[in-house]
């Protein structure tokens, strides 16, 4: 967004003088009500930075929205959740609203301890990145401002979410691998930990069944325990030659354990994965996994949570944002 546009250049396009533009944008007296409608559209499209404080005591609205991520998402500086946040506090930003951040520590979302920040009233929405317990959506369900969730959805709620159509890109590598000859295909993640995990799970099932393969129970593999830290993985004793995995970052931890063990990627294993994230281009090989537009899904975030502030009412449901497989090196063709 410009931040050089000052009420000069607004009057000047309009052929006005500075001074109606500082009533029209300050809803004061002696302009007509169409020509602050018009300069205010001009002022917005231009870039023209609010004096925010009297817009806020004007509208009732902080123009803050908080950003609620669950701690064990955010494992180091190159997750992919601090990604989404940056994409959600720069599209915020064009709305002239500010994200604020608040990590969900574990005794917190068990307590099911709302942030400060909402019992403050400092914020007019929240976007809840990364699923959070039952409890926990069971409250945000019934709190007094508008709720999104994205990358995560609860069936049991009426609260708009956004994710990533998990199914389909599980669906669309597990059919890649089959294609390269696999037929012993293991997935890793722990199927009940996350809406998203588990579509992703599904999507994996639906091809092996229309390519009439069935799927061992011992080739799906936990990554996680019950606060979604990382455990040690349990390899089967008849290992298979692909593994699906959720996330890059699990596939960039199970290459770097293969190779301990004295395997390759991908002479031993085909590795395939989620998100397209850092992980996928720094592993050696680097990870054939699913692309997730990032930008889109945080634009549709913010239009959702943007939509029911003005009418807290008014609904967008679930939405899905397709990704696509990019083709790396860690498939090999058996």
């Amino acid at each position: 967004m410009k931040s050089s546009i000052s009420m000069k250049n607004i009057a000047k396009e309009l052929n006005v003088s500075i001074v109606t533009v500082s009533k029209a944008l300050n809803d004061k007296d002696g302009v007509s009500k169409e020509l602050k409608l018009k300069i205010k559209d001009l002022a917005d499209k231009m870039g023209y930075r609010y004096n925010m404080m009297s817009k806020s005591m004007r509208d009732g609205l902080s123009y803050n929205i908080g950003v609620i991520i669950p701690e064990h998402f955010l494992g180091d500086d190159k997750s992919y959740y601090f990604s989404v946040f940056k994409h959600l506090s720069q599209i915020m930003e064009k709305y002239q609203y500010c994200a604020i951040l608040q990590v969900l520590n574990s005794e917190d979302e068990s307590k099911v301890i709302l942030p400060k920040f909402y019992y403050d009233k400092k914020v007019d929405g929240l976007i809840v990145l990364g699923q959070v317990s039952k409890a926990y959506i069971k409250i945000l369900q019934n709190i007094e401002i508008p709720v999104v969730f994205l990358d995560f959805y609860d069936d049991s709620t009426n609260v708009d979410s956004i994710t990533v159509d998990n199914y389909w890109g599980a669906y669309e590598l597990t059919n890649y691998l089959i294609k390269n000859g696999h037929v012993n295909i293991a997935f890793i993640g722990d199927i009940y930990a996350t809406s998203s995990i588990q579509d992703r799970y599904l999507g994996m099932c639906k091809s092996l069944l229309e390519h009439g393969i069935k799927l061992r129970e011992d080739y799906v593999i936990c990554d996680r325990d019950k606060h979604g830290k990382y455990i040690e993985l349990k390899f089967p004793k008849d290992m298979p030659t692909a593994f699906v995995c959720n996330c890059d970052g699990i596939a960039y931890n199970l290459i770097l354990k293969l190779k301990e063990m004295g395997y390759c990627v991908p002479e031993d294993f085909s590795v395939v994965s989620f998100d397209n994230d850092i992980y996928a281009t720094i592993s050696e090989p680097q990870i054939t996994t699913v692309e997730v537009d990032v930008e889109e899904m945080a634009a549709t975030a913010v239009k959702s949570i943007l939509d029911k502030i003005k009418n807290e009412n008014k609904s967008h449901g679930r939405s899905s944002i397709k990704g696509r497989i990019v083709y790396r090196n860690s498939v090999k063709k058996i």
